[in-house]
This record gives structure tokens, sequence and C-alpha cells, in this order.
């Protein structure tokens, strides 16, 4: 038997529907972390416009992106909450032997969580009750906690890939913690910041795609120019940064996980001169079939030059290392990435080389299309990158520590399974009542725009969130509501 198939063989039957929940709820709850991590600060950056220039159509821009901030909060709470518990329901064996070293980092998260929770409720309840200048101050804590929340998962996560901050006692268990070590241990600083750059670059695309697509359905507006403008700059400002800190933790990986990077880039086996393969598929034989070859790339980019050693997968026993479809799929998914940046990087440019020769947005409908697609994009290559860092850290779950088959519960795997048909229904209508509420909130402010637009003199943006609202005419067939211009 092979050495792959015989290790699928001898894994516990709960692996498999384990793997597939978490996979699912993870990759689920990663759609809503952007906007929950970056939101607030692209908010509060179109507020502190909206109050320096003194521009109604700004602050209005503010207060509704606060609104889906909240909803969109709200939401991502559930879909947190239920990951949190899945940790201990369906990895046991991790939680109870390293949770003492790497818990802390859940901790800050929780507590991210609930300063976050207040923070967007005095935030949302502060318009048209606060003084502008009182309610921007408040408001400006939020990208912290915001931040706080992803200082906590992220130092979590890092730990897993280089877990550090303990001794072994003559049992294997851990000892002599030191929770600074646990917590910045050497991958978090290239993840941390990697994944902050990510999100705000994803959350301003996500948001700008919005107005892109009201750009090409021909409303070209003040109101949808600056909608687009403000979050697709801050976008396009940090595409190119994390283009530099994607070259950067790939290098990290390189030298602190020689083996994810050998899974990540195909590489079979330890040797220098080593090629680069965009795509392609590798084999249990170590071959590589389809994609694109370049030669000497792989080494080039790992240490700048051709004559640079890269460990390969065989370096390390089968048990060890990734099979050859794990391998497979972080290849692609990291490649996936890489390509997705590549184009938001060519976007960028496209944008910055227009404003700085016309000072003015690019007129070409070719670039909304892009700019209305760079959302999606955006979060299906930070899908990619999570799965390229789960997927190649594979068997480990603590790497080089504990394996995945040592920690997953031992709860029936019949019983996981209808767990995961519960949890996909579950996710169906939270998410599609996320969708139905964002709807009925855009409808509510096209209605509301309408009516105002309907006055001699008054455009859309011009009823701003601060002070008494303006009174609507009888007969106009709209019935008022405090949420009608927020």
């Amino acid at each position: 038997m092979h050495p792959s198939a015989h290790l699928l063989a001898s894994a516990p039957d709960q692996l498999l529907p384990a793997r597939e929940l978490m996979a699912f709820t993870l990759a689920s709850h990663i759609i809503l972390v952007p906007l929950g991590v970056a939101l607030p600060l692209i908010t509060l950056v179109m507020h502190y416009r909206g109050l320096r220039h003194n521009d109604a159509t700004a602050l209005l821009l503010a207060r509704r992106w606060s609104a889906v901030m909240a909803v969109q909060f709200a939401v991502g709470v559930v879909t947190g909450t239920v990951l949190s518990f899945e940790f201990g329901l369906l990895w046991p064996g991790m939680m109870g032997r390293w949770g003492d070293v790497f818990g802390i980092g859940f901790g800050v998260e929780a507590w991210a969580f609930f300063l976050e929770a207040v923070l967007i409720a005095i935030y949302l309840y502060g318009w048209r009750r606060l003084k502008p200048r009182t309610h921007f101050l408040l408001g400006l804590p939020l990208p912290a906690a915001a931040l706080l929340g992803a200082f906590g998962i992220l130092a979590a996560n890092s730990w897993m890939n280089t877990p550090r901050g303990f001794s072994l006692d003559a049992r294997g268990n851990p000892t002599d913690v030191n929770i600074w070590k646990a917590i910045f241990t050497p991958m978090f600083g290239p993840q941390y910041w990697h994944f902050v750059v990510a999100m705000l670059l994803t959350a301003g695309y996500m948001v700008a795609g919005v107005y892109a697509v009201g750009r090409l359905k021909g409303r070209r507006d003040r109101y949808h120019r600056l909608g687009f403008t403000v979050p697709f700059t801050i976008a396009a400002v940090a595409t190119p940064v994390q283009f530099v800190l994607g070259d950067s933790i790939a290098r990290s990986v390189f030298h602190k996980q020689p083996v994810k990077f050998a899974a990540m880039e195909v590489v079979w086996k330890t040797d220098t001169r080593v090629p680069e393969y965009l795509f392609g598929r590798l084999h249990s034989d170590g071959s590589v079939s389809g994609g694109i070859k370049i030669p000497l790339l792989d080494s080039f980019l790992a240490g700048f030059s051709p004559d640079t050693e890269v460990v390969g997968l065989t370096s390390v026993p089968p048990d060890q290392r990734p099979t050859a479809v794990q391998a497979t799929i972080a290849h692609w998914a990291f490649d996936i990435m890489v390509l997705i940046g590549s184009a938001l990087v060519l976007l960028a440019l496209w944008y910055g080389l227009v404003w700085l020769r016309h000072r003015r947005l690019p007129a070409s409908k070719w670039f909304y299309l892009g700019a209305a697609c760079a959302g999606p994009a955006s979060v299906v290559a930070v899908e990619c990158g999570w799965i390229a860092t789960e997927v190649g850290r594979q068997p480990w779950i603590v790497y080089q520590n504990m394996r995945v088959a040592e920690a997953v519960t031992a709860t029936h795997s019949a019983t996981l399974w209808t767990m995961f048909g519960l949890v996909i229904v579950v996710y169906l209508f939270i998410f599609g009542s996320l969708l139905a509420v964002l709807l009925k909130l855009r409808t509510r402010w096209r209605l509301a725009d309408a009516r105002s637009a309907g006055r001699p003199g008054d455009e859309p943006e011009a009823d701003g969130p601060y002070g008494p609202r303006a009174a609507v005419p009888a007969g106009d067939g709209v019935t008022p509501s405090r949420g009608d211009r927020p």
C-alpha cells in the first residue's frame, strides 16, 4: 500500500467530518472578517472628511456604512462564536493539552469582541444625538478594537504554525509556559501584518465595488463618486504594500516551515536550481503534471539566487508531511492568491496613474468592471490564503508537536456529519437574513434619496446626519421613518 493511502486508511473516522465542518464554518466566517476588521477605519476616514470639509455627502455615507458595520458585526459574532465552540468540541485533544499555552489569544479576541460591540453601539447611537466632534472622537477606538481582535486570533494561529513558549515534561505535556513567547512567535509578525493589510484592501474593494456597479448603471452623482473614491483609494494604496508583505511571509515560511513551503511550491526533493510551477498537480511519485514550469525561479524567489537550496517534501517521513493531494490543494490556493494579488496591483496602478496624470477618476468601463470584481476576488484571495496556511501545515495541528488525528474528538462520525448538515442549514438562514437586511437598507436609502431629490433645490445628499431631519411634505406617499436617512 502506498504511504499516503496507508495514512488515510489509518485516520480516525471522525477526522474527515470534523475537518469538513471546521473548514465550512471558517470559510463562511472569513467572508465577514474583512468588513469587521477594516470597515470601521474606512467609515471613520469618510466621517473625518465629512467633518473637516463640512461635507453632508461624506457624513451620509459614513452613517450608512456604520449601519452596515453594525449588521455585519452582529452576524460575525454569531459565526465567530460557533468557531470558538468548535475548537473545544471538535479538537479536544489540542485544547486539553495545549490550551494553557496558546489560549490567551482566544481570551484577547473575546475581550476585543466585547469592546467592539460596545463601541459600535455608541457610534451607531451617536448619530443625531451627540455633538459631531464628540461623536467622531468616541468612534476613534473602533479600529483599534478591531485590530485587537485580529491580534488575538492571529497570535493563536501563528503559535500553531511555530509553537514556542513552553517546555515538555517527561510525559510530553507542556510546562513552564512563557505567555510572551507563546504570543510573539516567529510567524506572528509576518502573519499579523499580512492579514491586517489583506483585510484593509479587501474591505476597501468590497465597499468600492458597490459604487462601481452603480457607476456602470449610470449613477454618476457625487454620492456614488465619493462612495467609490475613498474606499478604493485606501485599497489601492494598501495593495502594493500587501504584495511586498506577501513576499516577506513566503520567505518566513521558507525559513520557519520548510515542509509547508515545499507543499505550497510542490517541491518533492531537496535541491538547488528548483523550478517554479504555476499550478500543476503533484503526484505521489513526485512528478508534476500540467501547469507552467519556469526553470530556476523557485530557488531564485526563495533566496535571490538560483543556487538556493529548497527543502523538499521527502526530507521528512510520509507521516510528517502533506499528502500529494494536500500539497496540490495548498499549491493551487497559493497560486490563485498570488494571481489575484497581481491583478489587483495592476488595477491599483491603473487608478494611480490616471489620478496622477489627470487628477480624475478613470473613465473606462473596463476599469469599473475590474473594480466591481475586485471585492469578490479579494475575498477569494483571503480564502485561498487560509487554505494554503492550514492545508500546508498538515498533518500537524500543532506544528511538529501534535497531529490533527491525535486532536480530533471521539464523537461518532455519523453525529458529526449530522452536525455538519445542521450547520449548513443554519448558516444558509443566517447569511440569507444578512442579505435580506442589507437589501432592505438599500431600498430604504433609495426611497429616502428619491424623496429628497423630489424637493426643489434639494439634492439626495443634502440632509446631513447631524441635527433634526428635514420635514417631509404631506402626501408624498412615503411614510417617514427614523432610519430613512441614515
